[in-house]
């Protein structure tokens, strides 16, 4: 198991956190796990609440829209969110560590969000080429042209959708995403890649189809996260011991509990043609009928990686540089100080470098680089 001090937030968005090696006996353990846990009445932790009111403008079975303007004129910028392992309320945790209300406070106006629905059976064999349509009906409902926020596993998915309908993206923002997971390793792609296939093809099989969040978790997730790890990748000055710490902490791990379903069809694709064969990077990779080919994307590109992402190692998004076709002079990279969830959650980065994002979708495209 991992250890808590190193990597605090290892495992909490994507259930690929086998044994380094795994072995018969490990596939022995994930299926008498699913097998006693499949079927039973347990519910589950409750959905977390949301920190910033709004509404939902369209409701899908894959995916709400929610929507978080404060004004009906203007661009609209749409959040990917991750459609991993946790709820898309990463962007809008708690008070002082909401990405959606800094946006907001930033001057962002027409503000949206993916908030990715949990696959049920019928949903088990949509791939990510249904999950690009379902957000090419979102920009749709949005006027078909949006500025687009990818947050990690969104960020790949935004550069897909930016490759197979450039001109709905007026600008591109990619924030903690693997999209060249070849040019550094992390704690995750080496994990994908000391995984057998045969493992995740019997943890799919054993849900029925559908990747079991919940069930993942158990088996995979870290048991106990200290409450000064949880501090750190808040980046809260509140001691340890006050009342609005225990506040924050009680939030945090109920937020920790919750997990989403995932179709096993998606979820195949991810491991084996985004992360194990790296098929974003090398141009293999089909969406919607088409090979993508990242030099496609040209609107205006700022990319943010965290220096101590345990799961996204910063080269790894930083690699695109050379991929896509976006001009020098309107491409922007910042590396800030932090952990892969206090790019979304963390109070120093929320309010020292998302702002600078806002200001830099605000401005005109020819004063953006």
């Amino acid at each position: 198991m991992y250890e808590v001090r190193q990597v605090p937030q290892l495992a909490m968005f994507w259930p690929l956190l086998a044994a380094a090696s795994a072995n018969e006996s490990t596939a022995l353990l994930v299926r008498e796990f699913v097998e006693r846990a499949v079927g039973t009445n347990d519910e589950g932790p409750p959905e977390p609440g949301w920190g910033t009111s709004h509404t939902v403008k369209l409701d899908l079975k894959m995916v709400s829209l929610r929507d978080f303007s404060t004004e009906s004129e203007g661009p609209a910028v749409l959040l990917c969110a991750p459609f991993a392992l946790h709820s898309a309320t990463v962007a809008d945790f708690a008070p002082g560590h909401s990405l959606i209300a800094t946006l907001r406070s930033a001057g962002l106006k027409r503000l949206f969000l993916t908030d990715w629905r949990p696959a049920c059976l019928d949903m088990r064999y949509l791939g990510i080429s249904d999950y690009l349509a379902a957000l090419n009906v979102l920009v749709d409902e949005l006027g078909g042209l949006v500025d687009l926020i990818g947050l990690c596993q969104g960020g790949w998915m935004s550069m897909l959708y930016a490759v197979r309908f450039p001109a709905k993206v007026r600008k591109l923002v990619v924030a903690g995403a693997p999209i060249d997971v070849a040019a550094e390793q992390s704690n995750m792609s080496t994990l994908v890649n000391a995984t057998p296939s045969a493992l995740i093809t019997e943890f799919i099989k054993l849900g029925k189809g559908i990747v079991l969040g919940r069930m993942v978790k158990d088996v995979w997730g870290l048991k106990t996260i200290s409450p000064e790890s949880i501090r750190q990748m808040l980046g809260t000055d509140e001691p340890l011991d006050s009342a609005k710490f225990a506040h924050l902490l009680s939030l945090f791990l109920a937020w920790n509990a919750w997990t989403t379903n995932l179709p096993g069809s998606y979820f195949r694709e991810v491991v084996e043609n985004l992360y194990r064969h790296n098929e974003l990077a090398t141009g293999n990779f089909v969406a919607l009928g088409q090979k993508i080919n990242l030099a496609r994307v040209k609107a205006p590109l700022f990319m943010m990686a965290a220096q101590d992402d345990e799961l996204v190692a910063p080269a790894q998004l930083f690699a695109a540089e050379r991929l896509v076709g976006t001009p020098s002079g309107q491409l922007q990279k910042a590396l800030v100080p932090g952990s892969h969830l206090g790019l979304f959650m963390g109070r120093p980065i929320l309010k020292e470098y998302w702002p600078v994002i806002a200001n830099w979708l605000l401005a005109s495209p020819q004063n953006t680089a």
